[in-house]
């Protein structure tokens, strides 16, 4: 009574539609990836070189806010800052988050 009759779709080739149909997914991924991928990726490359780069003496700013002085570098990715006089904390190096006064190389 209320059923209508299906008709199947006609097949064609397909294979420029079924291009066209991943055409916006293909755009979306590169938007995607220009906006934010490869600026969180470089983002995270700069912090990297900017953490590989501590050494004594440079004043640091942690995630936490701590604002500090290295004394030590660690092999094992921690440094000690000093907060304060003679109080010194382990930091791990992924923490900080800026490098404030930079120390030079003492000339050799």
């Amino acid at each position: 009574m209320f059923a209508t009759p299906a008709y199947a779709q006609a097949a064609t080739g397909g294979g420029a539609e079924m291009f066209t149909s991943f055409v916006p997914l293909i755009l979306i991924f590169g938007i995607m990836y220009f906006l934010l991928i490869r600026p969180q990726q470089k983002k995270l490359k700069e912090h990297k070189a900017m953490v590989e780069a501590l050494r004594r003496g440079d004043q640091v700013l942690t995630q936490g806010g701590i604002v500090g002085k290295v004394t030590h570098v660690n092999e094992d990715g921690t440094v000690v800052v000093e907060i304060a006089d003679n109080v010194k904390v382990k930091v791990v190096k992924a923490t900080i988050v800026q490098v404030m006064n930079k120390t030079e190389p003492a000339a050799a």
